[in-house]
């Protein structure tokens, strides 16, 4: 048995039905959590992909604990990603003798916890934030200009002046 500062247990469930994009948006909720708080989290996640994570969480902690002599509440997930699969094609009949490609992807999850005490924290913890960019406040519309800063009406007057002459208006010839 090694020691607990290099250990690190590993579960993969490969060619799982569920697209990887879709995957990963589950995974992510449990990456950089304790045990505990992950099968909390995936619990009460709506996804069908969480049932999935679920199980390999289950597997990665059982494997701890048979394989390795850890408790599975002191574990921490270390690293979760899903990597792409082989993608099933298949047709479906369309109109006017046609076809269409459904492809039916597949993905590979992988879990690796670490014990809590030699685990180190990939998110930002809550007690020390990472330095914040300072908020602007709300865009205020300018003030407006005073008389000094205005050109005087008079010089705006002529250029106004020439762009309303309009050509005289022509009689129509159904007057006669």
């Amino acid at each position: 048995m090694s020691t607990p500062e290099t250990q690190e247990v590993r579960a993969s469930a490969n060619w799982v039905r569920i697209t990887p994009r879709k995957a990963r948006l589950v995974v992510e909720h449990i990456r950089g959590r304790t045990v505990p708080e992950a099968r909390t989290v995936l619990a009460f996640t709506q996804r069908a992909a969480a049932r999935e994570v679920e199980k390999l969480l289950r597997s990665a902690v059982s494997n701890a604990e048979a394989n390795h002599g850890l408790i599975g509440d002191d574990l921490f997930v270390k690293a979760a990603y899903v990597d792409e699969g082989p993608v099933l094609k298949r047709w479906r009949a369309r109109a006017r003798g046609r076809s269409a490609r459904i492809r039916k992807r597949t993905c590979h999850i992988t879990l690796k916890l670490v014990p809590v005490s030699t685990a180190t924290v990939t998110r930002p913890s809550p007690e020390a934030p990472a330095e914040e960019k300072p908020r602007r406040g709300p865009r205020r519309k300018a003030a407006p200009k005073t008389k000094a800063e205005t050109k005087p009406k008079a010089e705006a007057k002529p250029k106004a002046a020439a762009a309303k002459k309009k050509a005289p208006a022509k009689k129509k010839a159904s007057d006669s």
